[in-house]
C-alpha cells in the first residue's frame, strides 16, 4: 500500500468535526521531517460523539481493522465505545492509526495543548509541536524515531537561529 491520502482524511475529519492531532510520522513531515510514512497517526479524544464522527468520516471508504486476521469493518457501537483505546485502520484512502494516547505524553486532553494549528489547502487542524513530538518520539525510541528526532532538532536549531 503507498502513502495514505493526507489531504482527503484532513478533510474529512475536518468536515466530521473530529477532534484530533496529527501525530508520528505526518506530524514530523509538517515541521520539515524528511522521512516518508505510510500511515496517518492521529491522537483523538475516544469520547463517544467523537468516536461516532470519525466513524462517519470514514464510512464511505471502508475502514477495516488491519491488527485483526479476519480485518473486520469499523463498527462502534454505543456498548463498545468505553473499551476502545486505539484504532488502526486501514482504509480506501489509506491507513490511519487513532490513538486514545501518545507515548511520553499523555492523552488527547494532555496532547491537544501541546499542538499547534496548521492552516494548509487540506484545511485547518492541529500537529504536535516539535518539542512534543521529539519527547513522543524519544519514548518509542524506535530507529526511525531517533532519525526523526536528529532531523527535528535540527529544523529546531534553525528556527532559533533565524529568529536571533
Amino acid at each position: 500500500m503507498g502513502p495514505p491520502d493526507f489531504e482527503t482524511v484532513v478533510r474529512r475529519l475536518n468536515e466530521h468535526r473530529v477532534e484530533f492531532v496529527l501525530i508520528g510520522g505526518m506530524a514530523a513531515m509538517a515541521h520539515g521531517v524528511t522521512l516518508v510514512t505510510f500511515d496517518i497517526g492521529v491522537c483523538c479524544s475516544f469520547q463517544s460523539e467523537n468516536l461516532f464522527n470519525l466513524q462517519k468520516a470514514l464510512a464511505d471508504v471502508h475502514p477495516v481493522h488491519r491488527m485483526t486476521p479476519q480485518k473486520l469493518p469499523l463498527e462502534i457501537k454505543p456498548e463498545n465505545v468505553g473499551r476502545l483505546r486505539n484504532l488502526y485502520l486501514d482504509t480506501d484512502i489509506g491507513a490511519i492509526d487513532c490513538l486514545s494516547e501518545v507515548a511520553g505524553l499523555g492523552d488527547y486532553a494532555a496532547v491537544a495543548p501541546l499542538s499547534v494549528e496548521l492552516d494548509l489547502p487540506s484545511g485547518h487542524f492541529r500537529v504536535l509541536s516539535i518539542d512534543a513530538l521529539i519527547r513522543a518520539k524519544r519514548a518509542i525510541n524506535r530507529t526511525q524515531d531517533k532519525i526523526a528526532i536528529a532531523q527535528l532538532l535540527a529544523i529546531k536549531e534553525r528556527q532559533r537561529v533565524k529568529s536571533s
